[in-house]
């Protein structure tokens, strides 16, 4: 059986392409589209995602984003991954993972010593705080056009971790 290709998020058309299985897949669409946005108005970059589930292509990055939550902060993500995609935009490698339950999980991770280097989580809307994330991190919102309200929060990453693909 041939493996899914990586697919350009659509951000004017709002597509649940790969996401079927999430319980809020219009919701978590939007919150990828809201990314595609972003990416592509402020650095002109075409945000592409790829299968993230056993076997994927986009698996390795989701087994890199687990192996770095689980060393920054002993956090497993019980949800699966659905999608993944990393890339590098203006020294930053910047690597996505969208889960079934609604989250996404980027890791921002700047290429040159001492630059910015964070995790940030996005629940989409309607759903609940993750249990594994319920008493440990606090969630500010925020509106966008694609995802309605978006809860989101991060933490500084303190040790080394290449990031994939490089």
């Amino acid at each position: 059986m041939p493996v899914p290709a990586a697919h350009v998020v659509d951000f004017t058309t709002v597509s649940t392409e790969g996401l079927e299985p999430s319980p809020v897949a219009p919701a978590l669409a939007g919150l990828r589209a809201n990314e595609a946005r972003y990416f592509r108005t402020k650095h002109g970059h075409a945000f592409a995602t790829e299968p993230a589930g056993p076997g994927g292509p986009g698996a390795e990055l989701a087994g890199w984003v687990a192996s770095l939550l689980a060393a920054e902060r002993d956090l497993v993500i019980a949800s699966p991954a659905l999608e993944a995609t990393t890339f590098v935009v203006e020294g930053t490698s910047w690597t996505y993972v969208f889960y079934e339950c609604g989250l996404s999980v980027n890791v921002l991770y700047g290429l040159e010593e001492g630059s910015k280097r964070a995790v940030g989580f996005k629940l989409s809307d309607g759903m609940e705080v993750p249990a594994e994330l319920a008493d440990r991190f606090r969630f500010a919102r925020q509106r966008s056009k694609l995802a309605g309200t978006i809860r989101g929060s991060f933490f500084v990453i303190k040790g080394q971790h290449t990031p994939p693909r490089l």
